[in-house]
């Protein structure tokens, strides 16, 4: 046998291997916005692979957990803002509950770290890593999406929103285009593999990929459905530690009004999540009331965020209301665990009352299907974390003309959080072919284009109000038809396959 080269054998120890794979995943953060470097995304995961070629199984899910651990706990640190700021707990214990929460996610890494160490010490085929990689990958990432209500942050194939890949996205969603970045990894992964023949064939499938990701690109899955119309949305910039101060409701109230009037001209006009403060029978008479006329008189729709509490049951709804040509109201189906609802609320009703989070146990919609009457046109509508959830948003469509995120991201600050949030919706406009319009309380509020392209934002923190055309569209795309389950089914039939090879 050859020698091993310096820098592969100091790898191959535990605590050097732990560090290496804990900094492939802080890298790959880099390929999500807001810095947008999306070749990281595949330099994370061929870093990750390469590290597990010689770790047992035991090593590999440590290895797994490590890039879990870089990529979360530099991904999404700034989920300790809100529990810090707003949950009443102290900064030290906030960054402790941050970091517990992202160890027990990084063990779906830790899973795959441990599936693909297993495969590699067998000594099979390094050829058949080309869908085995994948879709234990994508596996992890969907169940991450869905256990104990999901959290589908981070999810690789965001990160291609501005790459040549993103032609895959109508087709099979967000996980897919995950699936295919994957793929391409290990494409390089194997043409970087010592001794490995058929290079100009490893070469030529990885340009072929992204080759068809460019062409796919030239495909309208869907049509416009009407003339274009102007669309106004209100970005009043309201301090989170300001929002549910009594002495500030008025002021609040007035400053969204004053906007409003200002773009009476727009046929819509949205406000953020919860930009009313206070819930809807309370301020009734004396602003919904006359907002309704107001924008019947102008021949607008208005759309609010606004509580709404029902009196017979004591439940209370974070919701969008329609004032104008019809009124209509949308509840919050998927709510925040821990931020709007509590689980297992029997038992920890103290850490409720500890918390002290305004507005923390509302209760979730019903509606069947997430779509209001805005504009003369069906539209596609989500409250803030809902936008993470593709299949959710597309249960609209292909009703929808047009898709509407009401959200407020100032929880998480000055953080890398409104950015990535914004890729988030840009993925869903992509992946259905349709307008998205993203009305924020802090910003990032942004129109984006069935493309998936920003044509317009409003700077974060400022007060603002983004102006624009829509064009509402029809159709739906092969993801809308399939939803998630096409690529989810698909990788459990590639691993089963795989799994009969190795009992083979």
């Amino acid at each position: 046998m050859g020698r091993i080269s310096p820098i592969p054998r100091l790898l191959s120890s535990s605590p050097w291997r732990f560090l290496a794979a804990f900094a492939a995943g802080a890298l790959s953060v880099l390929a999500f916005a807001p810095f947008s470097l999306y070749p990281f995304a595949l330099i994370g995961p061929l870093s990750l692979l390469w590290l597990l070629r010689s770790a047992p199984p035991k090593a590999g899910f440590r290895t797994g957990g490590a890039y879990g651990l870089g990529l979360l706990g530099f991904g999404v640190f700034w989920l300790h803002i809100s529990i810090d700021q707003f949950g009443n707990m102290g900064t030290l214990a906030a960054i402790a509950i941050t970091l517990l929460f992202v160890l027990v996610l990084a063990i779906y890494y830790g899973l795959v770290g441990w599936a693909v160490s297993r495969y590699l010490v067998m000594g099979l085929p390094s050829s058949q890593l080309l869908w085995i990689f994948p879709s234990l990958w994508v596996l992890g990432e969907w169940l991450r999406g869905w256990v104990l209500s999901g959290f589908p942050w981070l999810v690789l194939g965001y990160s291609q929103i501005d790459s040549p890949l993103n032609g895959f996205a109508p087709l099979i969603g967000v996980y897919g285009v995950s699936w295919i970045v994957l793929f391409c990894a290990v494409l390089l992964y194997r043409l970087l593999l010592p001794g490995v023949k058929g290079r100009l064939w490893l070469a030529g499938g990885l340009l072929l990929v992204i080759g068809t990701g460019l062409l796919l690109q030239r495909v309208n899955w869907t049509q416009p459905a009407g003339s274009a119309f102007r669309v106004s949305m209100i970005q009043a910039n309201i301090a989170q530690e300001d929002k549910w101060r009594r002495d500030r409701l008025r002021p609040t109230l007035e400053l969204y009004t004053q906007l409003t009037r200002d773009v009476w001209q727009s046929r819509l006009i949205i406000w953020p999540e919860t930009a009313v403060p206070a819930f809807a029978h309370q301020v009734e008479d004396s602003v919904l009331q006359p907002l309704a006329a107001e924008a019947v008189s102008h021949q607008s729709d208005l759309l609010v965020g606004i509580p709404m509490w029902d009196t017979d049951t004591g439940a209370y709804y974070n919701s969008l209301l329609t004032l104008g040509a019809e009124r209509a109201h949308y509840a919050k189906r998927h709510l925040v665990p821990f931020g709007e609802f509590m689980p297992l609320k029997r038992w920890l009703r103290p850490l409720i009352e500890w918390l002290q989070i305004p507005m923390s146990d509302f209760t979730p919609g019903s509606a069947e299907r997430p779509l209001l009457k805005v504009a003369g046109y069906p539209a596609g509508v989500s409250v803030c974390y809902e936008d993470a959830f593709g299949e959710e948003v597309a249960e609209a469509l292909p009703e929808a003309a047009f898709l509407i995120n009401a959200s407020n991201d100032a929880w998480f600050g000055d953080s890398l959080a409104p950015r990535q949030h914004l890729q988030i919706a840009r993925m869903r406009a992509l992946e259905t072919g349709r307008y998205m319009l993203r009305s924020t309380n802090t910003g990032i509020s942004a129109l984006i284009d069935q493309k998936g392209r920003v044509i317009g934002f409003s700077p974060a923190f400022q007060t603002h109000v983004l102006t624009g055309d829509v064009l509402p569209m029809q159709g739906v795309t092969p993801y809308v038809r399939l939803g998630n389950w096409a690529v989810i089914l698909v990788s459990i039939l590639l691993l089963s396959f795989g799994l009969w090879r190795l009992r083979r």
